[in-house]
């Protein structure tokens, strides 16, 4: 026998007897690796003649393919024993409880706009939405805001360079989501009662504002509409949001040229262990803007104001949160810092309901 077929014999049944991996491996070291047995006869083929090249080649590189075929071979078996193995003796046991997974948190906007929505939904109002790069018209024109209103400022609102203007219209980041009510008003019949909830853009900045907020806005729009039922609308939506039934309102006059009238809304506030809760009339806090539909808004949308009104609200989301969550920066909002989100957020399984609270 040929001392390459020696080789071949043990290192065959030295890869038989390995029962293991490690065992398998070290096989596969001493026979293939850089100073392994076969790696070592490859490596005088280099001081060989033509002619005992052409003769011993194949045999060592049919030794190496038989070697390399066999480990491949045994370590497939042993990893299958070993699995076998491991199913045979390991057992699971069902009554521990499960590791805690990395959870996320419901942002607590993304958390009061569903709040907010569940409540106008169970007082027939719709959810519209709208684009937010918005036209002059839909953002301020048809709103009854004329060129000459400060809301047009540069250092108000964010506009978009003139090459970028669609039918002549200046295009602009919306500064409220009233364009949304003019949309609906332009492509639905009335009766309407919709809220439109989403981002604004305004250009200030400071603890208790930022570029980017979020708004919520109500229309309503039907037959012989008043104040009256601006007030009961708001009293109701406020009740159930804060979850207080001595939630106290406060109206008083004001100016906001898509309405008229206008007015401000308070809500009373007590003061408990040195912080102000919402409920009671010791002070009175500003929560949001209303009023009768503009005739004008109206008209610019090709209904009849002598025939159709309506009531308009709108307050900031971010604010509603504060007030509710007990939160005091509004820039925090928008850090993105886990501590805060991991503290404030919401379970994703919170999900806001009239019957388990809307806070729940």
């Amino acid at each position: 026998m040929s001392d390459i077929e020696t080789l071949k014999t043990e290192l065959m049944a030295a890869i038989e007897s390995a029962d293991t991996l490690e065992a398998l491996e070290a096989v596969r070291v001493s026979a293939l690796g850089k100073q392994g047995s076969v790696s070592a006869l490859l490596k005088t083929m280099g001081g060989m003649s033509p002619e005992e090249r052409q003769t011993q080649g194949p045999i060592i590189n049919g030794l190496r393919e038989s070697i390399t075929t066999a480990l491949t071979a045994k370590k497939a078996d042993v990893e299958t024993a070993e699995l076998n193995r491991r199913l045979a003796t390991e057992r699971v046991d069902m009554t521990l409880p499960a590791p805690d997974a990395p959870r996320g948190t419901i942002h607590p906007v993304s958390q009061v706009m569903d709040e907010l929505a569940e409540i106008f939904a169970d007082m027939g109002f719709a959810v519209a939405e709208g684009p937010e790069i918005e036209d002059d018209w839909h953002n301020f024109t048809a709103l009854n805001i004329p060129e000459t209103h400060p809301a047009r400022a540069m250092h108000d609102t964010f506009y978009f360079p003139d090459d970028m203007a669609r039918d002549g219209q200046k295009m602009v980041l919306r500064t409220h989501t009233s364009p949304v009510q003019i949309r609906t008003m332009t492509s639905q019949e009335p009766p309407i009662r919709i809220i439109a909830p989403g981002r604004v853009y305004r250009s200030d900045s400071d603890a208790t504002h930022t570029p980017m907020f979020h708004q919520i806005e109500g229309l309503v729009i039907d037959k012989g509409i008043h104040l009256g039922h601006l007030k009961w609308t708001l009293e109701t939506f406020l009740k159930a949001y804060f979850e207080r039934e001595d939630v106290v309102l406060r109206l008083r006059p004001s100016y906001f040229p898509f309405t008229e009238p206008s007015v401000e809304v308070d809500v009373g506030y007590s003061v408990i262990n040195g912080k102000r809760v919402i409920g009671g009339a010791e002070g009175w806090m500003e929560v949001l803007g209303s009023g009768m539909v503009h005739r004008k808004v109206i008209a610019a949308c090709g209904l009849d104001p002598d025939v159709w009104q309506g009531f308009a609200f709108g307050t900031g989301v971010d604010r509603l949160a504060m007030l509710k969550y007990g939160m005091d920066d509004l820039r925090a909002f928008f850090d993105g810092d886990n501590r805060w989100l991991q503290h404030y957020g919401f379970n994703a399984l919170d999900v806001p309901t009239l019957s388990g609270g809307v806070g729940a």
